[in-house]
């Protein structure tokens, strides 16, 4: 399955998302050689391990010859000693191959789901808890990991422990195989409850680690609200429920481990086996070297028995995360890339035509038409979620419409490739995203082919490049988490300085220097006057100032644009914008 996405590699390989077991399969087999060659070093090393017990049994016959061989009886020790270090040598090939498979396992998935991430829509990561994205992408990720080693890698070596075993001892007597089958019968039937009753606590368990990193993540993303309202107790008590509902999950678990019956049944298979090869040895049937070498390798089960109890749950864990995981690639993002769409240089015309938008079954906008020229100046006024965000954000397609259209130089922005568009649209907001780099690279973030002097030039051009050389390393400063470092001023004359070097054909500034004093202000709105007269320019603000300078004023009220105008033209007719006007003077 191919989901829709804003983003896509051509190098991306294909894998199966049909579900969780067919992605898994198909990750393990983009490296075909290698399965085979764990699966072989596992067989090798078994049957290595196995034919022990039937040189044992045959050394134990010249014992008891009445004229013991001593020579032959070497031969069996140096043949135990050679199969032993077989098995030890093809059992450490196997192990290090299924591990380097689980790592590429890890590093692939992780890759994948990070691509997908991507390539979602902003509407996709609105609703998303990032706590819970965290989870899938770093423990869920892992926890693939886990299953490929140890977890798949013991229950191949444990089935090939079981079978192996099972044809050594049909080639010793077909009578000693009743037993050991009596036994795989329950064993399956067992395992197969085991794995039923502990399906959904796995999975209830995966689901309550991203909800507890949810809740962790918003608190600490929240402590200064947190600290303001001195609600530190109260995230305590909430966090620590989280915590007992996934303690209590694993005690369910262990609860259904507690009562796991294939170990039980393994010791009274054990006893009936040996009973069964006296008895058969008591009948002249065998010899007493063949009830050894029998029941060598009925001890030989003991291990899968007891390894399946922990093989299942990491197995049954990985599923339960593939789950996650494949939940989050296979979601259909609301956009496509349309990576075949228009790509040239855009003008800068823009055409509202009837466009409406609905967001979650909520009507925001309702049937607005308007054009801006290129190198026309827009200011968007209204009150408090009259629409005015969700406007410029049709402009660039971070939605798309859900009625009308939305034309960039004549062209309907959904025939636009996708790259191609938003490559040349830059948007300013007031809540600034700075990344926990330098001052450079997060100036330079929307064109990182950039040098020094250009990055230097845009600095100044947003009134940036004195407070950045003021810093001991200058532009070479990290900025820390989200721009932390920095005062809401500084980070939005950064932002303003990333805007101004890409040299957009279409800018939007969405109250972006609400943080920054007026004698600065007046400086940059003196620059952004200066390169909007080059490209189309789309103002959200308050600022009398910046409304003043725009061509033309769209008044939104409710979702629906009541007019349009000079500020001039709306004073004289249109009370709405007279009410704002008052509020904002």
């Amino acid at each position: 399955m191919t989901a829709r996405r804003e983003f896509t590699i051509t190098e991306e390989y294909h894998y199966n998302r049909q579900g969780p077991v067919r992605w898994i399969i198909s990750h393990i087999m983009r490296y075909p050689l290698l399965p085979l060659a764990v699966t072989l070093g596992i067989f090798l090393s078994n049957l290595f391990y196995s034919w022990v017990p039937q040189l044992t049994g045959q050394a134990f016959d010249v014992v008891i010859a009445p004229q013991p061989d001593a020579q032959t009886l070497l031969w069996i020790a140096v043949g135990i000693l050679v199969l032993r270090g077989l098995s030890g040598l093809t059992g450490l090939g196997g192990a290090y191959l299924v591990e380097w498979l689980a790592q590429l396992m890890e590093r692939d998935a992780r890759d994948e789901l990070y691509i997908s991430l991507l390539g979602k829509s902003q509407t996709f990561h609105s609703r998303q808890r990032v706590g819970d994205l965290l989870a899938r992408a770093t423990n869920d990720v892992h926890q693939l990991n886990l299953m490929i080693n140890p977890g798949l890698n013991l229950i191949v070596d444990s089935t090939l422990a079981l079978l192996i075993p099972f044809v050594l001892i049909g080639l010793l007597r077909l009578e000693l195989l009743l037993v050991p089958v009596m036994f795989l019968v329950v064993l399956i039937v067992t395992v197969w409850d085991y794995n039923r009753r502990l399906t959904p606590v796995t999975e209830a368990q995966r689901e309550q680690f991203g909800a507890l990193n949810a809740s962790l993540t918003e608190t600490i993303a929240g402590i200064e609200v947190v600290k303001a309202y001195a609600q530190e107790w109260q995230e305590r008590r909430k966090f620590t429920a989280q915590i007992r509902r996934y303690r209590d999950l694993f005690v369910q678990e262990g609860e259904i481990r507690a009562r796991y019956l294939p170990l039980l049944m393994f010791t009274i298979a054990r006893a009936l086996a040996f009973l069964h090869s006296l008895w058969l040895w008591a009948q002249g049937a065998i010899t007493l070297g063949e009830v050894v070498a029998f029941n060598g390798l009925v001890s030989l089960l003991d291990f899968p028995t007891f390894i399946s109890i922990f093989t299942f749950s990491l197995v049954q864990l990985g599923l339960a995360s593939a789950g996650r995981i494949l939940a989050l690639i296979n979601t259909e993002t609301e956009l496509d890339e349309n990576e075949a769409g228009m790509r040239q240089p855009i003008r800068g015309e823009v055409v509202f035509d009837h466009v409406s938008f609905a967001y979650d079954g909520a009507l925001v906008l309702k049937d607005i038409s308007f054009q801006a020229q290129p190198g026309e100046t827009i200011a968007i006024v209204g009150q408090t979620g009259s629409g005015k965000s969700t406007l410029t954000r049709l402009i660039n397609r971070i939605y798309d419409v859900t009625a009308g259209r939305v034309l960039v130089d004549g062209v309907d922005v959904r025939d636009w490739s996708l790259e191609a568009l938003r490559s040349q649209i830059s948007t300013i907001e007031q809540d600034v995203f700075l990344f926990s780099r330098s001052i450079a690279e997060n100036i330079a973030f929307g064109l990182p082919t950039a040098d020094q002097q250009a990055i230097e030039r845009a600095a100044r051009e947003a009134q940036a490049h004195d407070f950045i050389t003021s810093f001991d390393q200058g532009y070479e400063t990290e900025v820390g988490e989200r721009g932390v470092t920095l005062s809401g001023g500084q980070r939005q004359r950064i932002a303003i300085a990333r805007a101004f070097l890409t040299d957009p054909r279409i800018l939007i500034l969405d109250d972006s220097t609400s943080a920054i004093d007026s004698a600065t202000e007046d400086q940059i709105q003196r620059a952004m006057r200066r390169i909007s007269q080059e490209r189309t320019t789309f103002i959200i603000t308050h600022r009398l100032s910046q409304i003043r300078w725009a061509d033309r004023i769209l008044v939104l009220r409710r979702g629906q644009l009541v007019d349009q105008g000079t500020h001039e033209e709306l004073m004289a007719r249109c009370e709405p914008y007279r009410h704002i006007f008052a509020r904002y003077d």
